[in-house]
């Protein structure tokens, strides 16, 4: 079974094409043990990342973070490196999702020279664990993954428009509010009332802001009550569109059948792949 390459523009023969296949292919013996590598050094990174931001922890073993995080960084620098001088057309990969994602996750570091903060924004390096599914060749997860992006991508116009309705309403619910309470009760400013309609639609209730009038306890049971049906909007939006998916997902494109298994990878008529 022939392997797709993740991009096609292979170097000629030589120290590039072999870093290539090392650094882009997971389907040789190199490509596997160095993307298996990078794995553990993401989840190891990520941990490290994690744990740092216990303050007892951070004091005592400042230094150790820092030197861990500054090997890893350089490590996955040089692999940046490497990606991109091993092939033909270099803005190819550069500005590909995986090529953004793999700057993101060293570019921090960098900045946190000046700015320590950033130092943990490098935890967007998880994202790169998506690799697991081309290294270990789960191209079912993978399709079941376009399944949910090609629903949420279709169900995105009534959502859109669903979320303005809501901003809408939870403008005027906040304003209202605002007035009730007669800028007491934590209902300071219009855009503090916006706030306490957002958590009470939505169903978190934080407590910190409650009203303190009958008018604007009457008013918040009002908003609590519609954050119930309001939730299951979006829900249904998708949902709806989950089973239109499914019904068409397994029709082929050659002759037209739509009498396929679920579990179908080519149509029983004609033999076309389907998925």
């Amino acid at each position: 079974m022939r392997i797709k390459p993740e991009f096609d523009l292979i170097p000629e023969e030589g120290w590039r094409k072999k870093i290539y296949e090392t650094v882009y292919l997971s389907h040789t013996k190199a490509g596997k043990i160095f993307d298996i590598s990078l794995l553990i050094l993401i989840l190891i990174s990520t941990v490290l990342l994690m744990v740092e931001t216990i303050p007892i922890i951070r004091l005592q073993y400042y230094k150790e973070f820092y030197y861990a995080e500054f090997f890893i960084t350089i490590i996955f620098t040089i692999e940046y490196i490497l990606r991109i001088i091993c092939i033909k057309d270099r803005e190819e990969y550069i500005f590909s999702p995986l090529g953004i994602i793999d700057f993101l996750s060293i570019i921090p570091f960098y900045i946190s020279l000046f700015f320590p903060i950033w130092h943990f924004v490098a935890v967007i390096r998880i994202l790169r664990i998506l690799r697991i599914f081309r290294i270990f060749n789960l191209a079912d997860y993978m399709h079941d993954g376009r399944f949910i992006v090609s629903a949420l991508k279709h169900s995105s116009r009534k959502i859109y428009i669903f979320l303005l309705f809501m901003i809408i309403f939870i403008v005027i619910i906040g304003s209202l509010m605002y007035v009730v309470e007669g800028g007491k009760n934590g209902f300071s400013s219009i855009p503090q009332s916006v706030y306490w309609a957002v958590v009470t639609i939505t169903t978190v209730g934080y407590g910190d802001i409650s009203p303190g009038t009958p008018v604007g306890k009457i008013l918040s049971m009002i908003v609590m009550l519609c954050g119930y049906s309001i939730i299951a909007v979006p829900t249904g939006i998708v949902t709806s569109e989950f089973r239109k998916q499914k019904k068409n997902n397994f029709q082929c494109d050659k002759c037209g059948n739509q009498d396929n298994d679920e579990n179908a990878r080519y149509c029983k008529i004609c033999g076309e792949k389907i998925i």
